[in-house]
């Protein structure tokens, strides 16, 4: 699913907005729950009520944003506008999200966990701060690219893997106050980049902070970093530290495609098996020699480089795109080729199999045999499924397709659940 943009000079610029409503406590919609939207700074006046449907989603919905060029160079305009968020749900605790960010000719994908009702609890409010590129937060504390691992009682992977899940610790890593959040990888990655960079760049300059950001996420995770100095966690939210990180915010639909593409990238260098912790500035309120520059990066892109080309203009010509060697909480590696009708074997069992899980919580996706024969009732599960999952509805299970499906059966089966 691809939002396209909206300009008319009568109705000014528009992003649009669609809402993903889910239990807290299980990996399930939440069917005909109730949605207001107002502007944050009006908070009392609702501009658009809607419910969600069978999948927990809400129709796409066209919002008035700010004009295109005050994401497109650093300025004082605030180049997105907020909304707030209230959703309510029999049988859940209602919940309000303010700060909501819809960039111009973007879709803007905001995701509502709701808690089952007990009595005594206050309502939930999540608040999304600013941007960071509009914000204000500490410059990162440079570090090493490449961390000594041969000290004595280091724990270090012996491998490059994707994990599952990273902890956030949501603070800097001595806030004692500052709450843990276990969050799956590549929604973590979703988060960070819609945090750090304005969606409305060229791709190339998406692709190129998104791989800085994995690459410096995967050295966290390769090195232990801060399991080596007795936390508990994975990574920090702070900026001095790691990436921003913030609780409950919305995603862009393009970042989010694009981690899903590429989300076991890395960088290297020759004769170094580490990630490169991968380090970036915004490049105008702070400049950071040898490191990426994330409005350089896009500038770059305006001038027709790749993503790899502005990697190395930063990082040096020796730079290099890794893959990972595992990716880890997947029940079944993708099969190396896509999978459409007249396809047979055990991938597509296996495929068939997880379909059905889904199905169970996600009813719009029709039940199929599990025969190993890729057919035409196959097929069509599969485009129910890419259309309930914001993918391309052709039927065909290829790369994109198949991790998405290992993502949510593990989510709705929670066959990798941890427990911390």
């Amino acid at each position: 699913m691809s939002y396209s943009y909206v300009r008319t000079q009568q109705e000014g610029e528009t992003g649009a907005l669609q809402i993903n409503v889910e239990s807290e406590t299980r990996d399930r919609p939440i069917n005909n729950a109730v949605v207001d939207i107002s502007y944050t700074g009006d908070p009392d006046t609702v501009i658009e009520e809607v419910n969600t449907d069978s999948s927990g989603r809400t129709e796409v919905l066209s919002l008035p944003a700010p004009p295109m060029q005050y994401s497109q160079t650093p300025g004082e305009p605030q180049p997105y506008s907020e909304y707030t968020i209230r959703v309510s749900a029999e049988g859940f605790e209602p919940i309000t999200v303010s700060g909501t960010e819809i960039l111009p000719g973007e879709l803007s994908l905001q995701t509502v966990h709701m808690r089952p009702l007990e009595a005594g609890e206050a309502p939930d409010v999540v608040v999304i701060p600013a941007h960071t590129l509009y914000g204000n937060y500490p410059p990162k504390i440079a570090e090493a690219e490449v961390k000594p691992v041969n000290q004595p009682g280091e724990i270090v992977l012996s491998r490059v893997v994707v994990p599952e899940f990273v902890i956030v610790h949501d603070g800097s890593p001595r806030d004692t106050t500052a709450s843990n959040y276990y969050e799956r990888y590549r929604d973590y990655i979703k988060n960070v980049a819609s945090s750090e960079v304005y969606s409305t760049w060229p791709r190339a300059a998406l692709e190129a902070n998104i791989i800085a950001i994995m690459s410096f996420t995967l050295n966290r995770v390769y090195t232990e970093w801060y399991r080596n100095k007795g936390f508990d966690f994975t990574i920090t939210s702070s900026t001095a530290f790691d990436h921003k990180w913030i609780y409950g915010r919305n995603i862009f639909e393009n970042i989010s495609e694009i981690v899903d593409e590429i989300f076991d990238s890395y960088l290297s260098r020759p004769n170094v098996k580490q990630p490169i912790l991968a380090q970036y500035c915004d490049g105008s309120r702070v400049t950071c020699p040898n490191w990426l520059s994330q409005w350089g990066s896009k500038n770059l892109a305006d001038q027709g480089y790749s993503a790899i080309e502005i990697l190395r203009y930063y990082y040096g010509d020796s730079i290099y795109i890794n893959t990972a060697e595992e990716v880890a909480g997947v029940p079944s590696s993708w099969p190396g080729y896509s999978l459409r009708v007249g396809s047979a074997g055990d991938a597509v069992m296996q495929m068939q199999e997880q379909l059905n899980a889904i199905s169970n919580n996600y009813p719009l996706i029709p039940k199929v045999a599990v025969d190993g024969i890729f057919g035409p009732e196959t097929e069509k599960a599969v485009k129910v499924f890419q259309s309930v999952f914001g993918l391309t509805q052709d039927g065909i299970v290829g790369r994109l397709t198949w991790f998405k499906i290992q993502q949510i059966y593990v989510a709705v089966t929670r066959i990798a659940e941890l427990n911390p």
